[in-house]
């Protein structure tokens, strides 16, 4: 690689080279490994912007100071196979100016940490017990090649070609037809049989016109979705309405929204529900502390069951049991292929990991790894990206300092380049995020070929709504991107960023994917409230966290995807320290980890 494509490689991350510095690169043993891992601990958190004005070779010194306990990754790629382990949860890409003083690091160390010894393997149907780490190695690939004849002597160029550069992507969607054709992957014919099924897309199902008839619409439907769950339980199939609340009743059997919550001056918690036909304040002592922890999850307009005594005022009680409209547990399915999940890749950003993700695209097109680890990759037969797959423009105040690629099209048009040289027996589902150029509001359209026709024009691709429900094999997976989770931080004392995975279960006990109306999240006042999880799926998908978690709760895989960018300036204010560049799986029933940082 010439000196002036290594040059090129600093410039387009933002990152000036002192003489001295340039030095050490150009003379390292393997410079172009050197560089990318350079780039990468220069955007980490330990660099500020100012340091990357130009950066000194005492600066490279400190970096090989660091590498001495951080072994060079560039060459490889580190897997964690798991089967169904409590991964830990972690921080947020949360898109606010402020977050609450509950936000902090993870108290234990993530499975992510890289280490000069033999990686392991956590194996355990309940419990996570490590057993083995391997490494996996991206080979140099020959120009035509699909698949590798050999897995001996594997080395990787992590060095992105000159003819895709992110300044070689002038023309927008006129000339992406010229584009494709560099895609070989994408040309090849699949004789793969793929049974996908689109359970649920709202993109074109927006009918709000915004005025007040809609909002009552939708707060109607909502309620009349989860009363209809909720009126399905044993202990709630005889409910009362409010205003059929007789003098002579002891005991109240209901179905309620919240309405507001407040605290009494003893600390009892009250909250003030209401029906189609009334309001009733309900009191949840604190002297009772399992009834009192479920108060405290509740959140303005949830519906939920509640039992409760009556007081002597007909529109006042006592709560007994707080009733979630809940989950039966999914039975496991027959399943012999493989689900990739991403999120948040965020191609266009100066932070965004281009080398390790080009080591991604080598390992699910079988180019990298060992042989089980190739094994698992043959086997992949659907990838989903939930959200943020750009980083969009004018998100939030002064982004354009952050970004590589200053034109949304011309985001999507890299994004294509990537997603374009996946093999083509991959079926590739591509839900928006609130990055993305659709619609802010939730639900989120479909991202518009108006300004992703690049990605349109892929073969392999299918583009669906935020949230969405799509059948892949008959394995039914729930796609929403995750900013609802914002609100339920903020909401609930014991909710943290860190911990996504426990969000996404009170999200599925709810059975709505953003219950808070009127705050961070932007909610559409549709005529149908979207965001109701009218049936459970084998396999809930979100993003926007930035951080990789996993738990398994009665039958459902909960997966958070984490991200492919590293900390933004922002996160570095707030303390949020995401793991990028982990890619989970569903592999065949079980849930696999796989590293590429």
């Amino acid at each position: 690689m010439s000196t002036n494509k290594i040059l090129l490689k600093f410039a387009k991350k933002g990152i000036n080279l002192s003489p001295e510095a340039y030095d050490k690169v150009i003379n390292a043993e393997n410079p172009v490994n050197f560089a990318s891992n350079l780039i990468v601990k220069l955007k980490g958190d330990k660099f500020t912007s100012k340091d990357l004005v130009s950066v000194s070779g005492e600066t490279v010194d400190e970096v090989l100071g660091i590498k001495k306990e951080i072994p060079d990754n560039s060459q490889k790629t580190l897997v964690e196979d798991k089967e169904e382990p409590a991964v830990k949860n972690q921080t947020s890409n949360i898109d606010k100016a402020t977050q609450d003083e509950r936000a902090k690091n993870v108290n234990e160390p993530h499975s992510s940490s890289v280490t000069q010894q033999k990686p392991t393997v956590e194996k355990t149907p309940e419990k996570p017990k490590i057993e083995k780490k391997s490494s996996v190695k991206t080979p140099e690939k020959p120009k035509d090649a699909v698949k590798p004849t050999s897995i001996e002597n594997l080395k990787k160029e992590s060095d992105t070609p000159e003819t895709y550069v992110n300044e070689a992507i002038k023309e927008a969607s006129e000339t992406i037809k010229k584009t494709n054709i560099k895609f070989k992957r994408n040309q090849q014919k699949s004789n793969v049989e793929y049974d996908f099924k689109i359970i649920q897309d709202t993109s074109k199902k927006s009918y709000t016109s915004g005025e007040i008839e809609n909002l009552i619409a939708y707060f109607k439907s909502r309620y009349e979705k989860l009363a209809n769950i909720l009126s399905k339980r044993p202990d709630l199939r005889n409910y009362t309405k409010i205003n059929d609340i007789d003098d002579d009743m002891e005991s109240l059997t209901l179905i309620l929204m919240v309405r507001e919550i407040r605290s009494s001056k003893n600390g009892h918690k009250i909250v003030e529900f209401e029906d189609d036909t009334g309001t009733i304040s309900i009191l949840f002592s604190k002297n009772n502390d399992e009834l009192f922890r479920e108060a405290e999850k509740l959140v303005r307009d949830e519906v939920v069951g509640v039992i409760a005594n009556k007081s002597d005022d007909r529109n006042f009680a006592f709560g007994q049991q707080i009733i979630n409209p809940g989950v039966l547990r999914v039975p496991d399915k027959e399943m012999d292929f493989g689900i990739v999940f991403l999120s948040d890749v965020h191609i266009g950003s100066l932070t965004f990991l281009e080398d390790a993700f080009q080591r991604f695209i080598d390992w699910i097109n079988c180019e990298a790894g060992d042989e089980e680890q190739r094994r698992v990759a043959e086997d992949v037969k659907y990838l989903i990206i939930g959200g943020d797959i750009v980083d969009g423009i004018g998100v939030y105040p002064n982004q354009d300092k952050e970004l590589a690629i200053k034109d949304i099209t011309e985001q999507y048009n890299e994004a294509a380049r990537f997603l374009g040289n996946i093999r083509s027996d991959i079926k590739i589902i591509i839900a928006p995020g609130n990055h993305d150029a659709s619609r802010v509001a939730e639900p989120q359209p479909a991202v518009p070929e108006e300004y992703a026709k690049a990605l349109y024009e892929l073969d392999n691709v299918e583009f669906i709504s935020n949230p969405g429900v799509v059948s892949l094999d008959g394995i039914n997976v729930l796609i929403y991107h995750g900013r609802s989770f914002d609100d339920m931080v903020m909401a609930v004392k014991e909710f943290e960023y860190e911990k996504s995975d426990a969000i996404m279960e009170e999200l599925l006990l709810k059975r709505h994917l953003a219950p808070l109306y009127g705050e961070r999240t932007p909610l559409a006042s549709e005529l149908e409230d979207y965001l109701v999880i009218d049936e459970v799926p084998d396999i809930f998908h979100t993003g926007h966290i930035h951080i990789n978690s996993y738990r398994r709760f009665k039958g459902v895989h909960l997966i958070n995807s984490g991200t492919f960018q590293t900390q933004t300036e922002f996160q570095k204010i707030y303390n949020i320290n995401p793991t990028p560049a982990e890619v989970p799986v569903i592999h065949k029933g079980k849930y696999r980890h796989f590293k590429f940082l």
